[in-house]
């Protein structure tokens, strides 16, 4: 199954190593779930996550597998209906990739509707997909 992880998915597990979020990572990790990723999705991440003084990007690097990098081309101005600048990248790639985007940003939630492909929150996807989580 393949995801596309707003940076906010990173700072919840880095700051609860017990969230759904973290559950989500570990999965990611034992190759359970496939991060899926480009270098706009990359660049925003690790931006944020080396701004926040308790996390460090050697954390999370791993995560970013070679093999689950979308090469091709995705338009964020396609996507001006969702309100921060920063998320339309998040949908854009999702959308290409036919990936559920896992995100705790209401700027993404809140365009559920006009997406075409799934938007969850981390407890919505532990909630329906736990099965995929379990050691």
């Amino acid at each position: 199954m393949n995801l596309i992880l707003d940076t906010n998915v990173f700072v919840a597990a880095g700051f609860n190593p017990r969230s759904n979020s973290a559950r989500i990572l570990h999965a990611v990790e034992k190759g359970k779930l496939n991060l899926v990723w480009n270098e706009d999705t990359l660049r925003e991440t690790r931006k944020m996550i080396t701004q926040i003084p308790r996390l460090s990007w050697r954390q999370f690097a791993r995560l970013f597998k070679d093999e689950n990098e979308y090469k091709g081309h995705v338009n964020a101005d396609d996507y001006k209906f969702i309100e921060d600048p920063d998320d339309r990248k998040f949908a854009a790639l999702g959308e290409a990739t036919g990936s559920i985007i896992i995100t705790n940003d209401q700027h993404l939630l809140g365009q559920r509707e006009r997406l075409q492909t799934p938007v969850m929150t981390p407890s919505e996807f532990v909630e329906q997909h736990g099965d995929l989580l379990r050691q």
